[in-house]
């Protein structure tokens, strides 16, 4: 015993601790300004009124085109028909809600949260003026519903008159994931072809922070896989079910990796909402 290690010894010195690194603390988000907040809510005001004035809407028009990037959406509005009861595409200007009327079109949802541009007063008028019925959906493009939000979601779906019209900003994530989930849940399309409808065609960009939406429908093709091999573990599911049992939105989260430079195309370059 005469080699043990003296630090283990009555006399010898005290054990060295382990080295343990201080926990990493979350970011706390600043309270928002109440300046900041208070304009905020004055623009969402400003834009729930009627354009019943020739200034208010040029005002409307401008922002809609300068302030919401319309002008890009006059060129091309990424509008598309997916079946003969949905249709998608990005922020509809009153022209685009006009010829989806005509083309018999009888609903036009709106996947977008912020109601502070010129789009929303004109939207609304040409739904009123050409007798569409118009709802609210509020989607996130780089985060994933929680499970009642979702459930919430797909109940709706069911009660929406047809053809639908569903539209985000650029009709290309939000609309596309929207899309997906309608296809499954409402015409009974494989995962394979609500997949489709999130893709570089349409300008969405996997890669980027909006990819987490990709990996939704990933997670669902996944647990799917396995319970096809017939292992027991797992039942074949339709979204629904999967979504009232198994969904999991924060372990996609954390399995989910997007690259920097598609998230600098969307964010930075596109300014994707």
């Amino acid at each position: 015993m005469a080699d043990r290690d003296e630090s283990l010894t009555a006399g010898g010195p005290a054990a060295t601790p382990p080295v343990s690194r201080p926990a990493r603390k979350k970011k706390r988000r600043a309270p928002a300004d109440p300046k900041t907040e208070q304009r905020r809510r004055r623009r969402e005001r400003r834009w729930l009124k009627p354009l019943d004035t020739p200034r208010k809407r040029l005002k409307a028009w401008a922002n809609m085109l300068l302030v919401d990037h319309g002008i890009f959406r006059a060129l091309y509005s990424n509008t598309h028909r997916v079946t003969a009861l949905m249709w998608r595409s990005a922020q509809p200007m009153p022209h685009h809600i006009r010829r989806f009327a005509r083309a018999g079109g009888a609903t036009v949802v709106s996947l977008r949260g912020g109601t502070q541009f010129g789009s929303l007063p004109l939207e609304l008028e040409a739904c009123d003026t050409e007798g569409l019925e118009f709802e609210t959906i509020v989607l996130r493009s780089r985060g994933l519903p929680k499970r009642d939000e979702l459930l919430e979601t797909l109940d709706r779906l069911e009660t929406l008159e047809t053809p639908v019209l569903f539209h985000c900003k650029s009709g290309a994530d939000r609309a596309g994931f929207m899309s997906g989930l309608w296809l499954m849940h409402i015409e009974g399309a494989d995962v394979a072809t609500a997949q489709a409808q999130l893709s570089l065609a349409y300008g969405h960009f996997r890669r980027s922070k909006t990819g987490i939406l990709d990996a939704f429908f990933e997670a669902y093709a996944a647990d799917q896989s396995q319970a096809a091999t017939g292992d027991g573990a797992h039942q074949q599911l339709s979204l629904r079910e999967w979504v009232a049992t198994r969904y999991d939105p924060a372990a996609i989260r954390a399995a989910f990796r997007p690259a920097g430079l598609a998230s600098l195309i969307g964010d930075g370059i596109l300014r994707r909402e």
